[in-house]
């Protein structure tokens, strides 16, 4: 068994590209391998900002012999085709295996040195390694077929038990020299094996190991801050950026100015993070401290001098974030919100002035309806039309991450009502699964219409998401839109906000719009609540109701939910499971003959029987008793067509009166009394009599069992 050594070295790798260049790396290595039959299973890949390593172990000295089958010429092709073929691969004709109408050859393929597989696997994962940017260098560059790399490719070691691959990768050059820290370690390192690869660089102040660098980073900001009283604010993004930023990375605590900690800790944090790439601190009280953590890539000698050169760089920074600070709020956020009618929100829906104005409307009617309790109009209005306007703020010019947040703290400055400034700093909230939902009414008011007018608007003009494609993020929307309604128990009717978003619009595009919207909002639906454990075809069974005129069309999402969770409970039952068997047995008759919705038989040109077995109480049918139509009948019940008779003219007013007070517990309850009835039915009773008026008797029962059900739910779609 042998062991492969592999560096591919260059100039700082960006942090963000490691982690994606670690798999694309793994990936191309085993592909190649696996192309010649070679399954690795001891693999490990590293990075540092200057290079890429992997270490393969066990891996075989040589490819094991395979068949492979050559295809040739069909039969019959002229004889200068097949001796050409032949000759091709010096075989005979005798050798050639006739299969479908066309000659293959089969040879055996003799084993491959595994230092010849390594060596194509390296030029060929070189030549087609795929980087988010790369470039083209040197001479060669001027051609575009040459080799491109993030940074120019300066050396790759690769050894297999201790011996230099021969690779030819042009213009750089391969063998067993590589380099070690920037500013700790100078000349060239010779690597005799992979055993010695980690240890050496090691030596030579290398860690190559990108988790063994995060761990020091986490471990050691975390304690340098609990030195000084403080505890860090953890930060996993920024630990493994800054561990793709260094090869010997050491965590130091450094201090700034308390006269900045006026500036929002937000900003502070951010300014830290995204310019500088520094940890921040909280003190005991959970505060923001004038404290951060910098992750020197050099053991100094006096590590005072590297802390002081990093606090120097972040006071100019937070300088800079405190005149943004101090500059914003000189102008009032209604003269803010002015500038708004300067920004496109989309080319069909104008500016974004435009959309603060609707989505104002929609808050005060979102209040003033009572859909969000006790909701003041005239705030949910105020706070709605400043709610966009720390967008033209210089502060959220510089973090875009903070709007919203700083809109929240200028109007708390301003003087504006507390339910205003937390409306303006939370009307984003939820940004995605797991956010923190809001509650407070005005917010929910603006945060609501403002996902109403986003969906309505884009749905109204037919943007909607496509595929993988949702440009403007409508899936996200529409669940903020599904959690803010649950979690606040909102009772209102979705397609008619929707209507009210629209402001009315009444044509045929909306109306289409307005389907696809409905659709939406259910699709989305199924998406949140799978992971809740609710299966999407009973939602499918609560929500596809056809009409206003019966207790299913359900638009109410909280009491969509509410229905659909104690129809999923009770399906899972043996009555329930019963009862879908029964129920699927009716629809099927019905189906095949011709029965439609409400009991109604297919044009026959007959009377209906449908009173035969709805009248409630009703014995039996006897001879010479009249049917409302005239017509006379003459069969009497069976008991088990009386038991079902009697069980629905009980069943099916409970169920639909339970239903309609929102007991969707009872509801399940009075059809589970159908189970037992129903299944006697099939049993004793013959529903595809000989005798006619029998027949369609039998049938109109069905048609009952199966309308009562539907007044809870539509059973067709639940699978099972």
């Amino acid at each position: 068994m042998a062991d492969f050594l592999l560096e591919l070295r260059c100039e700082e790798i960006p942090a963000r590209m490691q982690a994606g260049a670690r798999a694309e790396l793994e990936k191309l290595f085993r592909k190649q391998l696996e192309a010649d039959g070679i399954s690795v299973e001891d693999l490990r890949v590293w990075s540092t900002p200057r290079r890429l390593a992997l270490i393969a172990r066990g891996l075989p000295l040589e490819t094991e012999a395979t068949s492979i089958e050559v295809k040739g010429p069909r039969v019959g092709a002229p004889d200068q085709a097949i001796n050409g073929f032949l000759g091709r691969y010096l075989a005979d004709r005798e050798e050639l295996v006739e299969r479908n109408g066309v000659y293959f050859l089969e040879r055996l393929a003799a084993g491959r040195p595994i230092s010849r597989v390594l060596q194509e696997a390296v030029e060929t994962l070189v030549r087609e390694f795929s980087w988010p940017k790369s470039m083209r260098w040197g001479e060669a560059s001027i051609s575009t077929d040459s080799l491109r790399w993030v940074r120019p490719l300066s050396g790759i070691v690769a050894i297999l038990d201790g011996d230099v691959l021969e690779c030819d990768v042009p213009g750089v050059p391969v063998g067993r020299e590589t380099i070690g820290h920037r500013f700790h370690s100078s000349g060239t390192i010779t690597i005799s094996d992979a055993d010695i690869y980690e240890l050496k660089l090691l030596g030579h102040k290398v860690i190559v190991d990108h988790e063994e660098r995060q761990n020091i980073i986490r471990e050691g900001a975390a304690r340098v801050a609990a030195e000084a009283g403080l505890t860090l604010v953890a930060d996993e993004g920024l630990v493994i950026e800054n561990a793709g930023l260094t090869e010997w990375p050491v965590p130091l605590l450094g201090r700034f100015d308390e006269a900045f900690l006026d500036v929002p800790p937000e900003v502070i944090q951010l300014t830290a993070r995204v310019n500088q790439k520094y940890f921040v601190c909280e003190d005991a009280g959970g505060k923001l401290a004038n404290a951060f953590v910098c992750t020197a890539n050099i053991e100094a000698a006096d590590p005072a001098v590297v802390v002081d050169g990093n606090r120097k760089v972040l006071a100019a920074r937070l300088s800079d974030a405190r005149f943004f600070w101090e500059q914003d709020q000189k102008t009032p956020l209604a003269e803010h919100a002015k500038k708004l009618s300067r920004i496109t929100f989309h080319e069909k829906l104008g500016t974004v002035a435009d959309k603060v104005e609707r989505v104002a409307k929609l808050a005060e009617w979102l209040a003033s309806e009572g859909i969000v309790p006790n909701c003041d109009p005239a705030l949910a209005r105020q706070a709605a039309e400043l709610c966009k306007a720390d967008l033209v703020t210089e502060m959220v010019g510089e973090f875009p991450e903070l709007q919203g947040l700083m809109g929240g703290y200028y109007a708390t400055k301003e003087g504006l009502p507390v339910e205003v400034a937390e409306a303006i700093r939370d009307h984003y909230k939820p940004v995605g699964q797991g956010d923190e939902v809001p509650t407070a009414p005005v917010t929910v008011a603006v945060s609501l219409a403002d996902k109403l007018d986003t969906l309505a608007q884009f749905f109204r003009i037919d943007e909607r998401p496509t595929g993988s494609k949702d440009p403007f993020a409508l899936r996200r929307a529409v669940l903020g839109l599904v959690s803010l309604t649950v979690q606040n128990g909102l009772r209102y009717d979705f397609l008619a906000a929707f209507d009210q978003a629209v402001e009315g619009d009444l044509s045929l595009e909306t109306a289409t719009a307005g389907g696809h919207f409905a659709s939406f909002v259910i699709d989305r639906l199924k998406v949140q609540q799978r992971d809740a454990g609710v299966r999407h075809d009973v939602i499918d069974a609560v929500a596809s109701f056809g009409g206003d005129d019966d207790v299913g069309s359900e638009r109410d999402i909280v009491r969509l939910l509410a229905r659909v969770h104690a129809l999923q409970a009770f399906v899972t039952t043996e009555d329930g499971t019963n009862l879908l068997a029964g129920y699927k047995r009716a629809a099927n008759i019905l189906k095949k003959e011709g029965w439609q919705g409400g009991g109604e038989p297919e044009h026959t040109g007959e009377e209906d029987p449908l009173a035969l077995v709805d009248a409630p109480g009703m014995a039996e049918i006897v001879a010479e008793q009249a049917h409302p139509s005239g017509t006379h009948l003459s069969y009497t019940l069976e008991p088990a067509e009386k038991a079902l008779i009697d069980a629905l003219d009980t069943a099916a007013p409970r169920a639909a009166q339970a239903v309609e007070a929102e007991q969707f517990a009872d509801a399940m309850a009075a059809l589970a009394t159908l189970r037992a009835p129903i299944d006697r039915f099939f049993e004793e009773v013959t529903v595809n009599a000989d005798e006619s008026e029998k027949r369609k008797a039998r049938l109109a029962l069905l048609a009952r069992f199966r309308d009562a059900v539907h007044r809870v739910a539509d059973f067709s779609r639940i699978e099972g």
